[in-house]
């Protein structure tokens, strides 16, 4: 009797034991999941198509992508025009213009691979007085020496044959801009990526980044929600936030991201048919942005704009989007500041015409007359992450950076803070030149 109960004794504790082993093995395979080579903090296109690009030339990595969102593209990724730009508006010998007619061609090539779809529906620049005649001949000469392909100079006669709804006395015609879900580019990113054996943690929203005593893995990566991953190296493309998030490592507050919200509006269904292709204005070299224009989507729609006004919040779609924090950290800054007073006429007709749609029309009605107050209504908007200096310039080139110092949050840790527009055009092309800067910057071979 004595014997059989010291067995059922042993048993129990071997089961215990074991079990207690097993918890502690999951426990480990778990922990050991969330060891990576490289994690990519930001789930928007140039995060996720870097991340793929990374790990397609080192399938043996182990490669993680961490997105504060519950799913990817979440913002300036997903809430743009969806326009294939060909690389016409860049100075020449510039890295947008270079990245722009190289991520044209590679993204051609990507969406019939991947049997996304999209239209060619082409572009046409209009010049509708004297002075933009003057400014859209530079421009094409511009085109020209950044190599677009096809790009062409036309007549008022040809731009009826493209657009015979719209009036202009010469346009720029680009055959080879189109359009695209660049939202749903950036999932076929990420399916891509996950396939080549990369990990993707959504709602992972990074509160902080601290050295880890494992020399392995010296850098951890928090979260709000308490989760934690551990790596060797990051890659941060953050956007709308990426200046607060270099911030956690020790780097510069600037360039300051300032958000500004570009509000769409909706062409009446009845009246798409006047709109085949995209159509832009001559941009004003005095002003920062491009104007209002024309431009179809893949679902038939046609979205008029966009305008630009200072968004209350980082990520502030509407009006009524405010955080208080966000926008006195925005306004207080000296940069911003000198902006708004260069161009405080400007921002005050912006302001005017989101609040009022005729005024907007009336610059629409410039190139297609047919189009009327009635015709329109309130569309969606998206927010572009502007990068400013102190100076109150607009930052218009990639920008790189590291923290100071020895330690591992300084030395292994690189911030994509500004990839300018067209950035989701330029994608590829951005994805293989940051694969580049991390393989040469972390000597990985």
């Amino acid at each position: 009797m004595l014997s059989r109960t010291i067995d059922r004794s042993v048993l129990r504790l071997y089961s215990l034991a074991n079990g207690s082993l097993n918890t502690g093995f999951r426990a480990y395979s778990q922990a050991a999941k969330k060891q990576y080579d490289i994690v990519v903090v930001g789930g928007g296109i140039v995060g996720m198509a870097s991340a793929r690009e990374i790990l397609l030339r080192h399938p043996s990595l182990k490669v993680a992508v961490v997105e504060k969102e519950n799913k990817l593209a979440f913002h300036q990724s997903g809430h743009n025009s969806g326009v294939i730009h060909a690389g016409i508006y860049y100075k020449p010998g510039s890295l947008k213009a270079k990245l722009c007619v190289d991520g044209l061609h590679l993204s051609y090539k990507y969406l019939d691979e991947k049997n996304i779809p999209y239209k060619k529906v082409g572009k046409l620049i209009v010049a509708t007085n004297d002075v933009e005649v003057e400014r859209l001949n530079d421009l094409y000469k511009r085109s020209l020496a950044n190599n677009v392909p096809d790009v062409q100079l036309v007549d008022a006669k040809r731009i009826k044959e493209i657009e015979p709804y719209c009036q202009g006395l010469k346009a720029i015609w680009s055959p080879h801009t189109g359009i695209v879900d660049w939202g749903l580019v950036t999932q076929y990113y990420g399916k891509d990526f996950k396939q080549a054996g990369g990990d993707v943690h959504l709602n992972f929203e990074v509160s902080k980044f601290d050295e880890s005593k494992d020399p392995d893995y010296p850098i951890m990566v928090k979260s709000k929600q308490n989760e934690t991953v551990q790596s060797k190296y990051i890659l941060t493309c953050g956007g709308l936030q990426s200046d607060k998030v270099a911030e956690l490592t020790g780097c510069s507050p600037l360039p300051k991201i300032v958000p500004f919200r570009g509000e769409y509006l909706l062409l009446n269904p009845d009246k798409c048919h006047l709109v085949k292709g995209n159509i832009y204005p001559v941009p004003d070299p005095r002003f920062p942005f491009l104007g209002v224009h024309f431009t179809p989507r893949m679902d038939g729609s046609v979205w008029l704009g966009p305008n630009a006004v200072l968004a209350f919040k980082r990520e502030g779609y509407k009006w009524s989007d405010i955080n208080l924090f966000e926008l006195f950290d925005a306004i207080r800054f000296p940069g911003f500041i000198k902006m708004a007073l260069k161009y405080v006429g400007a921002g005050m007709q912006e302001m005017a015409k989101s609040a009022l749609i005729p005024l907007q029309v009336k610059e629409l009605q410039k190139f297609i007359p047919d189009v009327q107050d009635y015709d329109v209504k309130r569309g969606p908007a998206g927010v572009r992450a502007q990068a400013l200096d102190n100076d109150g310039n607009l930052v218009d080139d990639f920008v790189f950076d590291q923290g100071k110092g020895d330690n591992a949050l300084a030395k292994n840790i690189l911030h994509c803070r500004n990839a300018p527009s067209p950035g989701a055009t330029s994608s590829l092309a951005i994805a293989k030149m940051i694969a580049d800067k991390i393989e040469s910057q972390f000597n990985i071979k």
